[in-house]
């Protein structure tokens, strides 16, 4: 099975060149990577997982 090709963009959250920062792919699977670490790989959410983290976060913000 081969790897899908990822469209990787920064956090809307990070502010200018902050380099602690996201990186975030969207497909199938919503994929998230640290931008300083690209090379130790990255988590995998399902939509309903990735939903749920994000609706956590806004109620904790």
């Amino acid at each position: 099975m081969s790897n899908p090709v990822r469209a990787w963009h920064t956090s809307s959250y990070t502010g200018g060149n902050d380099p602690n920062c996201v990186e975030v792919a969207e497909g199938a699977m919503t994929a998230v990577r640290d931008t300083q670490n690209r090379e130790l790989g990255h988590l995998e959410f399902s939509s309903a997982e990735w939903a749920s983290l994000v609706d956590t976060l806004k109620s904790h913000s």
